[in-house]
């Protein structure tokens, strides 16, 4: 019995080894990640980026294109006398942040107009957008014409205020005091005032909306598109090249002009991307063209031309066939292994979460031997911690995130340490009392936040630093927000085993959970222990709501959805074992994860309840039995 246990905790620790390390390899073996970065002030070698052949697709002169858009509603490329520097007619830009993930960006990857509009309020040079008095007046009137001028005199401003104020146009956001002639941009955080840049105290019921027409809609989405394409700033112009891979309305001419001037590698991977894609779509496209696209193709995955490679697996030249099945093939495979990393990053980060919750249930449970149905509310507090926190120190999400930490750990101990003193003590040796006790409780702490907070969920702002994603490869992505939770619970769990193994108080709590008696009759104050450790357990709880803060909104009802997931990790892992918590929980979140796709959520928690109830039924001890002096010396 005892080897059979030894050997499926072994299989167990090399499951989770391997499932963390091989797809990464893998993935990362078969993908062929972009090259470093290049200086901003001299063009790359256009060959690092593309394969051998594919620069004739970018071989064109630059050529001039139309600043029309009114008889052009899809906002097709086309030729015409203006330079594409001043009046480059786009796709629309509102594409980027939909295809920007799919079509592999830096971790940067934010919302264009947000970028915009963040670049213009710290644009200190200007301090806001400065309109003389005739062109506040035509932008304010609700005569066409007078907008159209008011348009006009905007996009011959270059700042980053002007374009802030035209992304607000284009979406519906810019408001206007007709009598002050001051302009805002309404968004979720307030009004901006467009003259300062900064959150204003007015009242959006006193103001009105500006409109504008299909052709000035088309004509702002050319506007826009231009500005971003041209952006300095590097970051833009990628989510804004990628925002065009996929359509069909580009002109492959235009993107040759743009890729001779353009310096950023991620952007010239892009436009290279928009031409290969070109030369698929089009029927009359050579032969070494399309061969060309397809060995780009097969060094940088690009979902958007699965389909038309497809098509190119059907044509009449063999060698086109040939070469379009085996970017299939290639494709399909790496897609593969991507998606196998994925979902071993997302069970990774879900078995984290439980990891963190299940550490401070497993102190708890392994030294009193407590029920505590109302751990989950202590993860719920310490989420509150994060929002109540940030509330307080408005604009400073980040300092107040890593504030909520000690906070919470603070907080949530001494609430469990009342709840101890003043309730679990009483109940020693009594599981029936000290679990419908523990139940009231949390039912008592959940209607006291409906009551003294809301019973509405309340969103957590995410700091910068944790915002975007991290890309290593291509089309391989991981989320900052989960990384850093994934090392906070690494973080969490080794102090909390330094703690356990290297301090008196972990002695003790050892002792205690050996055997009560003889700890005891050697001076342990057995009473003074489980204060201590109920405090460290809900601590730790409460450490555990921060992070899931940041992976979810904060209400009242958010400990209750993982109380039953973090029982089954402290019994599968082994009752009052740190190290078997640790193991049990990433191995639910993974398995989770795994079982997801197939069967559904709920069909997935319902099998790994069984798994878990069928591998008690052998080992009740879990994968790592606590020891216990008592039963050996029977």
């Amino acid at each position: 019995m005892k080897f059979g246990l030894k050997i499926v905790r072994l299989v167990s620790l090399l499951w989770v080894v391997m499932t963390l390390t091989w797809p990464l390899a893998a993935a990362w073996g078969q993908s062929s990640p972009e090259p470093a970065g290049v200086s901003e002030s001299a063009a790359p070698d256009q060959s690092q980026s593309s394969p051998e052949g594919f620069s004739q697709l970018a071989a064109a002169e630059p050529v001039a294109v139309s600043s029309q858009a009114e008889t052009e509603p899809d906002l097709v490329f086309s030729s015409g006398t203006n330079p594409p520097q001043t009046s480059s007619q786009l796709p629309s830009g509102q594409a980027a942040s939909s295809a920007a993930e799919s079509s592999g960006q830096p971790p940067e990857l934010l919302n264009v107009a947000d970028q915009i509009d963040q670049s213009a309020s710290s644009d200190s040079s200007s301090g806001g957008l400065v309109l003389t008095e005739s062109a506040a007046k035509s932008l304010a009137s609700s005569k066409v014409a007078d907008r159209d001028e008011a348009i006009t005199s905007l996009n011959a401003d270059p700042s980053d205020a002007a374009t802030a104020v035209l992304k607000s146009l284009l979406e519906g956001r810019l408001m206007v005091d007709r009598q002050a002639l001051k302009f805002y941009s309404l968004t979720p955080e307030g009004l901006i005032d467009f003259s300062t840049m900064t959150l204003s105290e007015v009242d959006p019921s006193s103001l009105k909306k500006v409109g504008i027409n299909n052709r000035q809609r088309e004509g702002l989405v050319a506007s826009i598109n231009n500005r971003t394409l041209l952006n300095p700033n590097p970051v833009i112009r990628r989510q804004a090249s990628a925002g065009l891979i996929g359509s069909a309305d580009v002109d492959s001419q235009v993107i040759e002009s743009l890729l001779t001037s353009e310096t950023d590698q991620r952007v010239r991977l892009n436009y290279q991307k928009i031409l290969a894609l070109n030369a698929l779509r089009d029927p009359g496209s050579p032969a070494e063209k399309v061969l060309a696209a397809l060995e780009l193709f097969r060094q940088h995955l690009t979902r958007e031309a699965a389909e038309y490679i497809g098509a190119r697996a059907a044509s009449d030249d063999p060698a086109v066939a040939s070469a379009a099945l085996e970017t299939l093939r290639v494709m399909d495979n790496k897609f593969q292994h991507i998606a196998l990393f994925e979902t071993v990053f997302f069970g990774l980060s879900l078995g984290s979460v439980l990891v963190l919750i299940g550490i401070g249930l497993a102190i708890t449970f392994g030294v009193m031997g407590v029920i505590n149905m109302a751990h989950g509310e202590m993860v719920m507090l310490g989420a509150y911690c994060v929002w109540g926190l940030q509330t307080l120190m408005p604009g400073r999400p980040g300092a107040a995130l890593i504030l909520a930490i000690p906070v919470s750990f603070v907080a949530t101990g001494l609430i469990g340490g009342l709840i101890e003193r003043t309730v679990i003590r009483y109940l020693y040796d009594r599981p029936l009392e000290t679990l419908l006790a523990t139940y009231g409780l949390s039912l008592i702490i959940q209607q006291a936040v409906k009551i003294l907070i809301s019973s509405n969920n309340r969103s957590v702002e995410t700091p910068a630093f944790m915002s975007g994603m991290l890309f290593l490869t291509d089309q391989l992505s991981v989320t900052f927000s989960r990384l850093y939770i994934v090392g906070f619970c690494f973080f969490v769990f080794v102090l909390i085993l330094l703690i356990t193994q290297k301090t008196r108080l972990g002695l003790e709590i050892r002792a205690v959970t050996q055997n009560r008696d003889v700890a005891q009759a050697m001076g342990v104050n057995s009473s003074r222990v489980d204060t201590m450790t109920f405090i460290l357990g809900s601590g730790v709880a409460g450490m555990a709501g921060v992070a899931l803060s940041q992976l979810t909104n904060v209400g009242p009802n958010l400990g209750q959805s993982y109380i039953v997931d973090s029982f089954m990790v402290v019994v599968f892992g082994g009752v009052g074992n740190l190290w078997g918590t640790f193991l049990g929980g990433l191995l639910i979140g993974m398995a989770n994860k795994f079982l997801e796709p197939l069967n559904g959520a709920i069909m997935a928690k319902i099998l790994i309840m069984v798994g878990i109830i069928l591998f008690i039924q052998r080992h009740p001890s879990g994968l790592f039995p606590q020891k216990d002096r008592g039963a050996s010396l029977k």
